[in-house]
């Protein structure tokens, strides 16, 4: 009988993967239990929120503005519950050949109108002829805008934000650059910890879930951040070659 000592990397790494799988797909199922009792719970505020539209009383008044309370952190807890459950549910990549510069081209002409409305500069740098990369273009948009609204929440007061590509000797690197209020060394080293955030309301999944994304790709995610001077993520992308170990 082959002990846990004795097991292959190839085998230990198995083994992980599916004691992780199990444990995903549980909390997973306790995330949706949870989300059906919280439906039935909105609606009823919903409809009790109807029957205090035109409070007279002031005990009516109070019950009106507990509901309020209420209702608002049902809102929060289903934000939540979705942000985790996409967290959970993210699959490896399905991967073929594609430009990263179409990808960075259709989330950055997406998010341009924002940007002139929020008093942010959207500069552009996208190296030509880059070599294309095993990515799934749907999922890395998704992480992609993940990290540009982060930068945005990063300028409450308009700044810059650069977004380059270039070719690197493994593959492609995507560097997102703002000129924001930054991080401090303590927010900077939890800042890919699950349910850590420092904004009021936010689920602390955002950063995390673009991290998984990422990996699914066989790439990473790194950060670097100074206090009122700015923050720089970039996302490494390997070549078909460095993804398949040929």
């Amino acid at each position: 009988m082959t002990t846990p000592d004795e097991l292959t990397q190839e085998e230990l790494e198995h083994k992980l993967a599916g004691q992780f799988a199990e444990f995903v797909q549980l909390v997973g199922g306790l995330a949706h239990e949870i989300k059906n009792p919280l439906s039935t719970i909105r609606l009823n505020l919903e409809l009790l929120s109807e029957d205090l539209t035109d409070p007279q009383t002031p005990c009516e008044r109070r019950a009106a503005g507990k509901v309020e309370v209420v209702e608002r952190e049902c809102t929060r807890l289903q934000k939540l519950l979705d942000d985790f459950l996409q967290f959970a549910r993210i699959r490896p990549a399905e991967l073929a050949p594609h430009s990263v510069n179409d990808s960075l081209q259709r989330v950055l002409d997406f998010f341009e109108p924002q940007a002139t409305a929020s008093n942010i500069e959207l500069v552009r740098y996208l190296e030509a002829d880059l070599p294309r990369v095993q990515i799934d273009p749907e999922s890395l948009q998704a992480a992609l805008l993940n990290l540009i609204l982060n930068a945005q929440q990063a300028l409450p007061d308009g700044g810059q934000l650069m977004v380059r590509s270039r070719s690197t000797p493994g593959g492609v690197a995507i560097d997102l650059i703002d000129n924001g209020i930054g991080m401090d060394t303590a927010t900077l080293n939890r800042a890919f910890d699950p349910f850590y955030s420092t904004k009021s309301g936010g689920s602390g999944l955002g950063l995390p879930t673009t991290r998984k994304i990422i990996e699914a790709h066989g790439g990473t995610l790194s950060v670097q951040s100074e206090p009122e001077r700015g923050t720089q993520f970039t996302i490494q992308l390997p070549t078909p070659r460095q993804i398949t170990g040929e």
